[in-house]
């Protein structure tokens, strides 16, 4: 055995004794041995990947403390595009950035944020509205009532206090373990004016609904949904509970904020206040980190704590000041670097949506003092005319496309853009353009024109339109964007336009739309989405039901077709992005 302990030494030709000959890198490499290769090439990898991915995460604190304080220094923007030129960068800022004066706006909109804290008085924003005995229902109304008791009875039966309901296999699944349909549910209840089923919920708010889940959340849905509504179903009613487990929630998430770069991990764990990236990249999507200003800022409001609105002013400040396309911004940012994803996608559907309507509604929220979110919307307004609107062949159907990697058109329209007409028409109420009104009812007439040549009536999830000259269809709709999810977006503009202009043709295409989820999504127990609606005989169901159903999509139908306009009066509240109304907060 002892011949084995033999000292042994590897020569990578690295050192001579004596000075080498000339020779060129190429003739060196080729000179070396097999082993002797393999062993340069691990070092020169080991350097890349400790370069690439080790290095970064130390640098932006990426294994730093997740609830240290927010006080993080400030981070400059990279360019969202794949130049350095600073010229062409300056192009893209509004004109108060490129000389440096937009850093006193930014000083003073903090400032406001500060001074919008006023002393706490726990009945300002409560509603005097008589929800359970003052409604008079119209006979539509009363039909989407008998369409949410449907669906909630069968919530009740095969889902109790679970997230969501399987009406197919007559079960339940969890997302979040926190009673996710009850709780997105609350206001619709107390809206719809249902006072039974509300006070039942209720209860077991009270005695079931905790927050003590050890699982990671995804910030932007637990926010819409259970604090949106928690918060809402407390201005409504007055119910103390909604207001404490709004609070409780409201700090289990906090931990998201990160003060390093200003933008919030996606996930948190709500036991272990422990946040990350999501586990498909370090990225969060924009729409998702500008998404939860309303909430927080209403937290802010009903404690008089202004740690919650400071946190999401952070975020919304941060995105302000990145450079953009005409006030458009990717689907994707990096949370550990602040910054863009470069060359990410530019659309107003899924992961952009809502940064759009959340910066017209904070806003609107802040009783119209923080003008930079409207100076923004205004900027992103003027962006989507120059490079995503288009018209269709052969009807001249007006809609909103993408730009791929930042700069190529498609002509693919989500559903979830059907929000835009209803913000943009919102606009036009709060005193901007009036050719937001103009350009609002184009669009949702495309967004009604998606449902109504279709065979059952329903839109698909995604819909690409024909430019070709000659075509003799506008819609083209791929077998894999068929699909029906029960959403709300275009019934919430329906919405907005009804009430800002009194159009019966809102209330009677909102009735189409009624009538046929009531034929090809409704069952014997709850309402299921579906998975072809180009197929009017068998549309195949899915077997889920979407809590979004009964919080935004039954609810934004019983307004349309409600005849009083005091019913959440759109000069008091403004609704979150789940349908969630939250109160315009006032100056003392």
């Amino acid at each position: 055995m002892s011949a084995f302990k033999r000292d042994v030494s590897i020569s990578l030709g690295l050192f001579e004794e004596t000075p080498p000959k000339k020779q060129s890198i190429l003739r060196s490499w080729r000179r070396l041995s097999s082993l002797q290769r393999m062993v340069v090439g691990l070092l020169l990898l080991c350097t890349v990947i400790i370069a690439f991915f080790v290095l970064p995460g130390i640098l932006n604190g990426e294994s730093g403390s997740m609830n240290s304080s927010l006080n993080g220094s400030d981070r400059k923007a990279a360019p969202s595009g794949d130049t350095n030129d600073k010229d062409a960068l300056d192009k893209n800022l509004p004109e108060s950035q490129q000389d440096g004066s937009d850093k006193r706006g930014v000083d003073d909109q903090h400032k406001q944020v500060d001074q919008m804290v006023g002393p706490l008085d726990d009945h300002k924003y409560v509603s005097t509205y008589d929800f359970f005995n003052g409604q008079v229902q119209t006979d539509r109304q009363k039909q989407v009532v008998a369409a949410f008791k449907h669906a909630w009875a069968a919530y009740k039966k095969y889902a109790w206090g679970h997230d969501e309901l399987h009406p197919i296999s007559k079960s339940s699944s969890e997302w979040f373990g926190t009673g996710l349909t009850l709780v997105d549910s609350l206001d619709t209840m107390v809206i719809m004016g249902l006072k039974d089923e509300y006070e039942e919920a209720k209860q077991w708010v009270e005695q079931n609904l905790t927050f003590n889940v050890d699982r990671y959340v995804n910030l932007f849905e637990v926010t819409i949904r259970i604090l949106g509504s928690l918060l809402a179903t407390y201005h409504l009613t007055g119910d103390l509970v909604m207001k404490s487990k709004a609070v409780d929630l409201g700090d289990r998430l906090l931990p998201s904020f990160n003060p390093d770069s200003k933008i919030p991990y996606s996930d948190v764990n709500l036991a272990k206040g422990l946040a990350r990236a999501p586990r498909w990249g370090p990225d969060s999507s924009t729409s998702e980190v500008t998404t939860i200003q309303l909430e927080f800022r209403d937290l802010t409001a009903i404690t008089g704590n202004n740690k919650y609105a400071s946190a999401v002013h952070e975020v919304s400040m941060h995105v302000h000041e990145l450079p953009k396309t005409d006030g458009l911004v990717p689907i994707f940012i990096n949370a550990n670097s602040g910054d863009f994803r470069p060359a990410s996608t530019i659309t107003l559907g899924a992961r952009g949506d809502s940064y759009y309507e959340y910066l017209l509604k904070q806003w609107i929220q802040s009783g119209r003092q923080l003008t930079v979110f409207k100076d923004d919307f205004a900027e992103s307004v003027e962006g989507v005319r120059k490079w995503l609107l288009r018209k269709s062949e052969p009807s001249k159907l007006l809609f909103v496309g993408e730009l791929l990697n930042g700069r190529n058109f498609s002509p693919k329209m989500d559903h979830l853009v059907c929000f835009y007409p209803g913000t943009l028409a919102l606009a036009h109420h709060a005193g901007m353009s009036s050719e937001y009104l103009e350009l609002a009812k184009e669009l949702l007439n495309t967004c009604w024109e998606t449902y109504n040549r279709m065979p059952t009536k329903l839109s698909p999830e995604i819909t690409y339109f024909n430019l070709a000259t000659g075509a003799g269809e506008d819609l083209i709709v791929k077998p894999l964007d068929a699909h029906n999810l029960l959403r709300p977006e275009t019934l919430e503009s329906m919405f907005y336009l009804y009430r800002f202009t009194g159009d019966q043709k809102y209330r009677d295409q909102a009735w189409q739309i009624f009538l046929a989820f009531e034929k090809h999504t409704k069952l014997a127990d709850g309402y299921s989405s579906i998975h072809n609606v180009k197929d009017s005989r068998n549309p195949r169901y899915r077997d889920k039901m979407e809590s979004f159903f009964l919080a935004e999509t039954l609810k934004y139908l019983y307004l349309i077709f409600s005849d009083d306009p005091e019913l959440i009066s759109l000069d008091k509240y403004v609704f979150n992005s789940e349908g969630h109304p939250l109160p315009i907060l006032q100056s003392d």
